[in-house]
């Protein structure tokens, strides 16, 4: 097994997805692009593909981004659906720097005739 698929599959949310304490104290936005998301079907185990964009405004932490990165990438390996592996992903971001705003878009890749797009956005909660 290669350093990077090793990195990856033993990527634990619990004790890996490392966050930093926010230095700022004024209200900004973080962007940030994840365009080679890819997890499998929960049925068939074909894998689905999707961009996954986060934008959120920080409190107290920020999120480092090479463990997101490497959060992100551990759903290769899972069988989950598109609504699931979405907002798996939005809560644990929400949990872990429970940032004042957060909005997460997994725009899924069309299979079988079928797009989906999922949309999480805490000011609509």
């Amino acid at each position: 097994m290669k350093y990077g698929e090793k990195e990856i599959k033993e990527f634990d949310v619990n004790k890996d997805l490392e966050i930093w304490p926010n230095e700022n104290k004024k209200d900004y936005l973080i962007k940030i692009t994840l365009p080679e998301f890819m997890a499998l079907c929960p049925r068939s185990g074909y894998p689905d593909f999707a961009e996954i964009y986060i934008e959120y405004t920080p409190d107290e932490y920020v999120v480092e981004l090479k463990a997101l990165k490497l959060y992100v990438n551990s759903f290769m390996f899972k069988y989950i659906s598109h609504e699931n592996s979405a907002n798996d992903i939005y809560d644990v971001i929400w949990d872990k720097i429970k940032p004042k705003y957060l909005k997460l878009v997994a725009n899924f890749k069309p299979r079988g005739n079928v797009h989906t797009i999922i949309e999480i956005d805490s000011s609509k909660q």
